[in-house]
């Protein structure tokens, strides 16, 4: 490995060939502020187009001011990334972005939490020196992103996000100019485009120019209204995250005070996805050890590998770009719309309403959820199963507008019957944890006997893609697992040619899982927030009494007084779905 030494605003610095002034800066602690620029090591993602400038230093010797983050260190090279020189360019750089920009500061959506205003207010902007057009384009809202291209600053990193992270294709700059724009092919609308509304483009977006559609105002008045019965549900990955709203360190478990919130905020009942999560187990297992036993018996026509169904970005993945293979996935809904199902049938006869007076909300950290609870097969009678889901950060803005001091809390428990959980339902948040649940209990229902261990290592990590073959008692059953889009790709084409020998396997839309959903609290491209948010979930799996999904002594009840048993004709009416073929 060659070695390369510079000097950064006078002190030595020591790197390997082929390292960024940024990267090098940032190395030894040395802040060059950027936008364009985004990085994720442990996920391999990484954009540095060049094209802000904002990162612009001084080179000795050079004539031009060098952008930090695409110029590639030299021997004996010194740089001043803070000489009177660097900052008159980079305030330059900025007024002239925001010359071109909408001042509705105060009412945008990224408030508060937006890149360019913070840069602004740390470069000491306080007026524009350069007047001129504003560029104005159409906003456009789908069922689950908005796109505010007013405020685009042609960063491109919701690009990389798109094309090259998740492969699908929506997003890429057009036209020329003054009239250049981030937009689908042909400014079209999004829903009009095969985008899956997976949110990673919101999630690295700097600006408003990408935002979830905000549904608050919506459970606000659900919640003020005597006439209806409101429910919530919380998925696993919440927890995990919801915290860093309020100060509190990444990965901190916040499960009793998001309760405590919850209940402060008006819910009749607050519930567990966690306990869908178990449910969505009982069904995709059965349904894998069913086509692996037809397999097993030679049947030629059995679907194999059977691909995970709790991802709605994913579904609408294969649907718009494999829809040849839309039989192959498990037909059990996710446990979102499990939930939904459930709470409008079972749980509104256990009250004694009709399922219209029953409002279900979810908390996501996902704003593809937005898009699945209005899909059409998921309602009865134009009533849908979820009426609303808000993100994490949605959930995080309601509390602080009812100036509940979320710290302050105590810890209180979810209600039953359809609070209880068991620690396989926790872990579905993280990429790898589905399968894993799974596992643990289709193992124990194939060989009726009890599993030897419960950790499952070779399934857990942050490979974009990975393998094992966990031995079922004599039967090895091998196993795939993708998170991110273009790494399900790779496994998709895979199957298509003939190659895979996969029994299952698991599919995230997001880097990380719903850990790193595109509703989750902005992670402003720190990788080891993702770890820490998966440690805790794996923490508070191991903290479960009950830790195997067909052990949840409430799902047990629950097919005893109302399914029947898993794949029954009424557990498949109310918990399994059908796919399109949306090209």
């Amino acid at each position: 490995m060659d070695i390369v030494n510079l000097t950064i605003d006078n002190k030595p610095v020591v790197v390997k060939s082929g390292t960024t002034i940024l990267e090098a800066a940032s190395g030894v602690g040395m802040h060059i502020p950027t936008l364009c620029h985004m990085k994720l090591d442990d996920l391999n993602i990484e954009n540095k187009p060049g094209g802000c400038r904002i990162c612009v230093v001084e080179v000795e010797g050079r004539r031009n001011l060098a952008p930090a983050c695409c110029t590639d260190v030299s021997e004996g090279m010194k740089i001043n990334t803070h000489s009177m020189r660097v900052i008159n360019a980079r305030r330059t750089v900025m007024e002239l972005i925001l010359s071109d920009h909408p001042f509705d500061c105060l009412i945008c959506a990224k408030s508060g939490n937006c890149e360019l205003q913070d840069l602004a207010h740390n470069l000491g902007i306080r007026e524009i020196h350069y007047k001129g057009e504003q560029s104005t384009y159409r906003e456009d809202t789908s069922p689950a992103i908005i796109r505010e291209v007013d405020k685009c600053i042609m960063c491109r990193r919701c690009e990389t996000m798109c094309n090259e992270v998740q492969t699908v294709g929506v997003l890429s700059a057009i036209n020329r100019g003054f009239e250049s724009v981030v937009s689908p092919a042909f400014e079209m609308n999004l829903d009009h485009s095969v985008c899956t509304y997976c949110g990673q483009c919101v999630a690295v977006c700097p600006t408003g120019a990408l935002t979830e559609v905000d549904e608050t105002g919506k459970v606000i008045r659900a919640l003020s209204d005597p006439t209806k019965t409101v429910i919530v549900q919380t998925a696993p990955a919440v927890r995990a995250a919801l915290g860093e709203e309020f100060g509190m360190e990444a990965g901190s478990l916040v499960t009793g005070k998001m309760v405590a919130a919850l209940r402060r905020l008006g819910f009749d009942h607050v519930f567990d996805t966690d306990f869908a999560a178990d449910l969505t187990i009982m069904e995709e297992g059965t349904e894998l050890l069913n086509r692996l036993g037809k397999h097993l018996a030679g049947d030629k026509d059995v679907k194999l590998p059977i691909l995970t169904s709790c991802c709605p970005a994913w579904v609408k993945f294969f649907e718009h770009q494999f829809p040849e293979m839309k039989d192959i996935p498990s037909t059990a809904r996710s446990p979102q719309q499990m939930f939904g199902a459930i709470a409008k049938t079972y749980f509104a006869d256990q009250l004694g309403i009709k399922r219209e007076d029953l409002v279900v909300v979810s908390i996501m950290p996902c704003v593809a959820k937005k898009y699945e609870c209005g899909r059409d097969e998921f309602k009865t009678n134009d009533n849908p199963d979820v009426d609303h889901a808000i993100t994490t950060r949605e959930l995080a803005a309601l509390i602080k507008l009812s100036n509940i001091e979320f710290k302050s809390l105590p810890n209180e428990d979810f209600d039953n019957p359809l609070g209880e959980s068991t620690g396989a339902g926790v872990i579905f948040g993280t990429t790898g944890g589905v399968i894993e649940a799974a596992v643990r209990t289709a193992y124990e229902i194939h060989t009726k006997k009890e599993l030897p261990r419960l950790d499952f290592d070779e399934l857990r990590g942050m490979e974009g893609i990975r393998e094992a073959t966990i031995d079922f008692d004599g039967l090895p059953i091998k196993i795939g697992i993708a998170h991110g889009l273009g790494n399900a790709r790779k496994l998709l084409e895979d199957i298509q040619a003939g190659k895979s020998e996969f029994h299952a396997i698991e599919i995230m839309s997001c880097p990380g899982g719903c850990i790193g959903g595109g509703g989750q609290p902005y992670h402003h491209g720190d990788a080891g927030i993702l770890k820490k948010r998966q440690a805790a979930l794996y923490q508070e799996d191991k903290n479960k009494t009950l830790r195997k999904s067909h052990e949840n002594p409430h799902i047990i009840e629950l097919y005893e007084k109302f399914l029947g048993e898993p794949m029954s004709e009424k557990a498949h009416h109310l918990l399994h779905t059908e796919y399109f073929d949306r090209t």
